[in-house]
């Protein structure tokens, strides 16, 4: 997730991506993502095991802020908002 301007990116575990991106939207929560305004979701990747989610967003959260901006810009290059593409798939 990230804010209007992109200058913070947000990294995140859910089992319901959908529902989680609603929640941050529109602001149901009073964590990183309302403080920094995060409501665009630009990247997202789907696993089978919440282990696997985990270690991913623990590897993700250590990477250099050029480096997650590399991964987003490979499958979304102008940062668009991805939660129509969420809303149609079956998360």
């Amino acid at each position: 997730m990230t804010n209007a301007s992109g200058s913070v990116i947000y990294v995140g575990v859910t089992n319901n991506i959908l529902r989680r991106a609603i929640e941050h939207r529109f602001k149901r929560n009073t964590c990183f993502t309302s403080r920094y305004n995060c409501k665009k979701l630009v990247y997202y990747e789907k696993t089978y095991s919440i282990l696997d989610a985990i270690a991913r967003e623990k590897e993700l959260k250590g990477w250099r802020r050029a480096k997650k901006l590399g991964l987003i810009n490979t499958t979304n290059p102008r940062w668009e908002d991805m939660l129509v593409a969420v809303s149609d798939t079956k998360h």
